[in-house]
């Protein structure tokens, strides 16, 4: 995994031991069980995610974390803007990331998507930690998706691979 010193931080304070599917909210689970799909244009993108036909993106990249990505659930969760709530949002994306690649990884029989995840504070008054989740391939001769992950100041963030998460 790569990750910025915040991420680092966060994860080192947080339990995200013995992630299962109960740890996925049930609408991001369904994504899960739905799986993956390949577009014309040869982006991967979570079935469940897909849209219509007939919008077009700069490359495969732009669509892949266009369509992938996703805010993590958190209206349920208390309001403070550390503790309790970051660790329930690591946990719900770990887990949520974990099926994700792992789904991936048995579709196209390679390890090449990867994911990214972001915390960092929003809501009205930017005092709420939100999470937010994409996944993509990198492209060759291209600046990979966060450029730079470990030098990002404004989020915490990090890059992660199937071969990152744990077994099951």
């Amino acid at each position: 995994m790569r990750s910025n010193q915040q991420m680092a931080n966060l994860l080192a304070d947080a339990d995200v031991t013995g992630l299962s599917a109960r740890d996925i909210p049930p609408m991001f689970r369904e994504v899960t069980e739905r799986g993956w799909t390949v577009t014309q244009s040869g982006a991967r993108v979570l079935t469940d995610l897909r849209p219509d036909e007939g919008r077009s993106y700069f490359d495969r990249l732009a669509e892949e974390t266009t369509v992938n990505g996703r805010g993590m659930t958190d209206y349920d969760l208390p309001a403070d803007a550390v503790g309790k709530r970051t660790n329930m949002l690591l946990r719900r994306s770990l887990a949520y990331i974990a099926a994700c690649l792992r789904a991936a990884e048995q579709e196209f029989g390679d390890r090449q998507v990867l994911a990214y995840l972001s915390l960092s504070l929003g809501g009205t008054d930017d005092d709420l930690m939100t999470a937010h989740v994409t996944f993509c391939r990198p492209l060759p001769d291209t600046p990979p998706y966060i450029a730079g992950l470990e030098q990002v100041r404004d989020a915490a963030v990090a890059e992660i691979s199937v071969e990152d998460c744990p077994d099951r």
